[in-house]
């Protein structure tokens, strides 16, 4: 049975939250908990919250065990987008882009994948 948990319009960019995901697919809960928990970048702190989450789901509401649990899919999605003015130099603007994050990580017992 997969179980999911999704942090939506987290103020991160969708390529450094990524990295953090990347690092943690296709590995046992507890072990990508471990991984993130080391990791400098504020997104693995956020994807940590999410894993814990989803951790939380699959025990809470089927009663799995957590030890057992294998992050079975992980993805970021571009969320919207706020724009903001730089001021430049004789009267230009630059456009400054506050991207977001929509952050989706499913685990699974792994006595099921096999």
């Amino acid at each position: 049975m997969e179980v999911k948990a999704t942090a939506r319009y987290v103020r991160i960019s969708p390529r450094k939250a990524r990295q953090a995901v990347d690092l943690i697919r296709g590995k046992m809960a507890t072990e990508a908990v471990n991984i993130l928990k080391f990791l400098p970048n504020k997104s693995a702190q956020i994807v940590g919250n999410v894993v814990k989450s989803a951790m939380a789901n699959a025990e809470n509401n089927l009663n799995l065990d957590a030890d057992s649990l294998m992050i079975s899919r992980a993805y970021v999605d571009e969320g919207p987008t706020m724009k903001r003015i730089r001021p430049r130099a004789m009267g230009r603007a630059f456009l400054i882009r506050k991207r977001s994050s929509h952050i989706t990580v499913a685990v699974s017992d792994t006595k099921e994948g096999r």
